[in-house]
């Protein structure tokens, strides 16, 4: 065949696939969306103590019963956190940059759930509560603004590898990760492949919700980490398969390989080297090419059964 019909033929498959992502951007686009943020971390700060009263009853779920109100008025007046209330109005000294960040993302949680209502957006300020930086609720979105100051601030005393997730363009990440948690079914499949897969889908459906963001943010990697990865990405499947790790039931290889680590333990001298949760990686590969070789919906695939999706995804790691 002449090479200029082959290139032809070979280009083919990638015209339709950005044939296909234009016509969701526009449609995406056109998709209403009104929602509201209100600013609990400037209402808290700014309300006189004598005047907390009001606050409380206007915020009811931001505290709960059985918390003595001093332990709230205390924290209006204490300094160390009067200053971290003005590092965070500093990085954030309105809402622009969270409008059009969340308007974008819950455009595209329309688009692909159309049932789903928007929820209102809260802001406040925790207590550096890395775990739950960002909460999704049905009617809520509740976002904690001093998880994202920017890794270097010198108020995060915390490892680089948490550390380096705590800048602005994180918080759509993280407000996806926690709808991920609500809106798919957790396996019951305890094993380390059906582990990976799970984490897959939800870093999969990232990539879906928040288009323009990279790969090192939707896992929260540098880039250097992500290069690591495709670099060995059939190194790591095949110690993986090797040592008949996919259906081992041992909650240790999530630990070693799934849940966030500066590093990931193949026990091997170039641990140090690598980055930690590339079993979760992994399970992303597979979740792609389950969609590229089947014809499902993204509500299908975040339905099926992790063992399922991977016997059907056809994954083979490039040497």
């Amino acid at each position: 065949m002449n090479s200029k019909w082959l290139c032809f033929f070979l280009m083919i498959p990638l015209l339709f696939s950005c044939k296909k992502e234009n016509k969701i951007k526009e449609e995406v686009a056109e998709i209403p969306v009104a929602f509201t943020i209100e600013r609990f971390d400037k209402a808290f700060y700014e309300t006189p103590v004598e005047q907390f009263q009001e606050l409380k009853a206007k915020y009811p779920y931001f505290f709960p019963a059985g918390v003595p109100d001093t332990l709230w008025t205390n924290r209006i007046q204490h300094p160390l956190y009067r200053e971290l209330y003005q590092e965070v109005q500093k990085q954030f000294p309105n809402n622009q940059f969270l409008e059009s960040e969340l308007s974008t993302l819950f455009k595209h949680i329309r688009y692909y759930f159309p049932d789903l209502k928007t929820p209102k957006v809260n802001t406040l300020i925790s207590e550096m509560d890395y775990e739950s930086k960002a909460v999704y609720t049905d009617s809520l979105v509740i976002i904690s603004l001093d998880m994202y100051l920017g890794k270097n601030h010198r108020f995060y005393e915390f490892p680089e590898y948490l550390k380096q997730n705590f800048e602005p363009v994180q918080i759509t990440q993280d407000v996806v990760a926690d709808f991920y948690l609500r809106k798919a079914k957790k396996s019951t499949d305890k094993s380390f492949l059906s582990q990976m897969v799970y984490e897959g889908k939800g870093l999969y459906l990232k990539e879906l919700l928040i288009p323009k963001s990279t790969d090192a943010e939707r896992i929260g990697y540098t880039n250097e980490q992500i290069a690591w990865c495709l670099d060995n990405e059939i190194y790591m499947w095949e110690y993986f398969v090797e040592r008949k790790m996919l259906y081992d039931t041992d909650n240790n290889l999530s630990r070693r390989f799934i849940y966030p680590a500066p590093f990931s333990k193949f026990y091997l001298e170039f641990d140090n080297e690598t980055p930690g949760r590339v079993g979760a990686w992994i399970g992303w590969q597979i979740v792609r090419s389950y969609m590229k070789n089947n014809e499902v919906t993204l509500q299908q695939m975040l339905d099926t059964d992790e063992k399922e999706l991977f016997l059907k995804s056809k994954y083979k790691p490039k040497k």
